[in-house]
């Protein structure tokens, strides 16, 4: 780490100008969450693996600011020449750098991995002492990478209608519609599940996210796709064509935009006498205003820097909300993917317990007692790691599996501590009886994508850890069982899943629910349920997914959290105060909670009734997929448990 370092200052020292800082962000050219393993820059430079950060180096310094899933995290990878930054108690990296580097200071960024919107905030907090961001010639993190992986050179994938629900030429004609509405010419899209459910194609370009790397251009007349021609075989381009959607290379994106600026970007399926089919019915006002619209938040700033910004529309994507609303088709296949997820991950503890019990002699998933200390063999035993992949291959049986849709959180003890844990095989924990055991996990099927996770104990938990599960779960069911008015967003509805943590005095440094793609990211926008300010920002609508993920987290100890994906559906209520209509959720996940951890004192008769109809439920929607022992299993985890008196 000394050596890499060393060299990017040699490079910051050299530069024109000279730099006093470099920020080296997560992000790719896209300002995606998981990136390829080309694109980890920060991980590379600091050792950090988690998906969510920002490097800073300076002559004498390296910080590395990241957010509340990934402190513990950080400061396990973290060598002693970094100082770890944590967002939400320390100060923004703007402010940082703003007070701490000298005035007139030069900070580096390579503009293809900043957004518009982080630049334009940078820019504004470096104007206090005449500071400046300066877009570097080349990447400088790509000098002394000297083993960078190479391009990746997947195929394009065309997502059959059947899945999809909706042709490209009514996304095309709903979003030249938006155009109209806001007087735009034209959208720059970058984001890669925006490109991706634009054109309903997928891809294998980053691990456990179906998309390709791609840029799109949309004008109301054309539309470009930008991807090197080499992922695009002779039926894609046939495809493609058939759409009258243009495909050039990946690396045309930025002069294109240029052209774009000056109005003199043209398709060679466009002409005077011939319009593509998606606008032949449209009229197109001649004295509509000159602008662009480019979502300040996925585009990055090298494209947007070729815009005159006077002309630009900088507002979120329409595609974004679009996405976020699941047609009919994407519902449906949604609730069958979350029916085989939850038979595996059923399968998945039936094979575990009786694995528990057999090779560490756990007193098992229904009793609680200590575990006899049984030791299993060098080649037999349990790990972390072992484990997740038992899972991962009763997913890849189930119909219309194509990969995992994050890295298995899978967490023994104080490593469930550790929110978004990755074990590695040469370092994971063994799997032990006496503790807890976190497993978030999902998948990505043809037809939804997953995510799911569940805390169970195989031997007797302790007061205070059922105490604190029971409290996770009363959090969990009054977010799912909420019935709220039309226009409430998820900053509004986020208490209901603390409120009962709070009573004790815990919390957790997480938010509470994303949305959920259809065979795309498992971390969807733009509505949330958080404490973040920005969950404020889109209300929850009908048919959009949520998860339903509240958790604590004891360091050095514990983890625990509960996690469901939920559907947004229009309630029936007896009124209707001010006639706005009301919402409620519907679970989707299936798979039981473990009734030994909860407290059944704690709940209430409305809580216990929920769950008994919840397990009732999930046995019946599990029971085509279970074999007779996976069967009874399920039949005594989900038997009704009792009103306490």
């Amino acid at each position: 780490m000394s050596e890499i370092l060393s060299s990017l200052r040699s490079l910051m020292a050299s530069h024109s100008p000279p730099l006093d800082a470099l920020v080296v962000p997560s992000e790719d050219y896209h300002q995606s969450e998981y990136v390829s393993a080309r694109d980890k820059r920060r991980e590379f430079v600091s050792g950090f693996t988690g998906s969510a950060g920002l490097a800073l180096i300076t002559k004498t310094e390296a910080r590395l600011w990241t957010d509340g899933r990934y402190f513990l995290q950080a400061m396990q990878q973290l060598s002693n020449e970094w100082t770890l930054m944590r967002m939400g108690e320390d100060p923004l990296v703007e402010v940082w750098m703003s007070e701490n580097l000298p005035e007139e200071a030069n900070i580096g960024v390579d503009s293809w991995c900043v957004s518009v919107d982080t630049a334009n905030r940078w820019g504004k907090s470096f104007a206090k002492k005449s500071q400046k961001l300066i877009p570097t010639t080349t990447d400088l993190v790509d000098q002394v990478w000297k083993n960078r992986p190479a391009s990746e050179m997947c195929p394009v994938i065309v997502h059959p209608l059947e899945f999809a629900g909706r042709s490209v030429s009514e996304k095309l004609e709903d979003l030249r519609a938006k155009l109209k509405q806001e007087s735009a010419r034209g959208l720059v899209i970058a984001a890669l599940d925006e490109v991706a459910w634009l054109y309903n194609i997928r891809g294998t370009d980053v691990a456990y996210c179906p998309v390709v790397h791609a840029f799109a251009i949309v004008t109301t007349d054309s539309a470009f796709l930008y991807v090197d021609k080499k992922k695009v075989s002779d039926e894609a381009s046939a495809y493609f064509k058939g759409l009258s959607v243009e495909v050039r290379e990946y690396t045309d994106v930025i002069s294109d935009v240029s052209l774009l600026a000056s109005d003199r970007l043209f398709s060679s399926f466009v002409s005077k006498t011939a319009q593509p089919e998606a606008t032949k019915d449209m009229e197109i006002d001649s004295e509509q205003t000159d602008r662009l619209w480019v979502d300040p938040a996925s585009c990055c700033y090298a494209l947007y820097s070729k815009l005159d910004a006077d002309k630009v529309l900088l507002q979120p994507s329409p595609l974004s909300l679009s996405k976020a609303l699941k047609n009919p088709v994407e519902l449906e296949g949604l609730k069958k993917a979350h029916v085989r997820d939850g038979a595996a991950v059923v399968q998945y503890l039936v094979w575990l317990d009786k694995q528990m019990q057999e090779l560490y002699g756990a007193s098992g998933y229904f009793l609680e007692a200590e575990a006899n200390k049984k030791k299993p063999t060098e080649t037999s035993k349990l790990t972390e790691v072992t484990v997740s992949d038992k899972l991962e291959s009763l997913r890849a049986a189930k119909e219309h599996f194509r990969g995992l849709s994050f890295p298995t959180i899978s967490s023994v003890g104080s490593n469930a501590a550790i929110i978004h844990y990755s074990p590695e095989p040469e370092a994971c924990a063994e799997m032990d009886p006496d503790k807890i055991y976190l497993c978030d996990s999902g998948a990505q099927y043809l037809d939804g994508t997953t995510d799911i996770t569940r805390t169970v104990h195989f031997g007797k938990p302790s007061a205070h850890e059922k105490d604190c599960y029971t409290a996770v779960l009363k959090g969990h069911v009054a977010l799912g069982n909420a019935r709220f008015p039309k226009g409430t967003n998820g900053y509004t509805l986020d208490i209901l899943a603390r409120a009962p943590l709070w009573k004790y005095g815990l919390d957790y440094r997480h938010g509470t629910g994303h949305g959920v793609g259809s065979y795309l990211f498992v971390h969807e926008g733009p509505h949330q349920v958080s404490f973040r300010p920005s969950a404020r920002n889109v209300p929850l609508q009908a048919t959009m997914t949520v998860t339903d993920e509240p958790g604590y987290y004891e360091d050095g100890n514990f983890g625990i959290r509960l996690e469901n994906v939920l559907v947004v559906n229009d309630a029936e209520t007896e009124f209707n105060f001010g006639e706005k209509g009301y919402l409620q959720f519907e679970h989707i996940t299936w798979a039981p909670y473990q009734v030994k951890l909860i407290d059944l004192d704690q709940l209430t008769r409305e809580e216990i009734n929920w769950l008994n109809t919840y397990h009732l439920k999930c046995k019946d929607i599990l029971a085509p997929f279970m074999n007779q022992t996976e069967m009874e299993w399920l039949k005594k985890a989900t038997e009704p448990v009792c009103v306490s008196v």
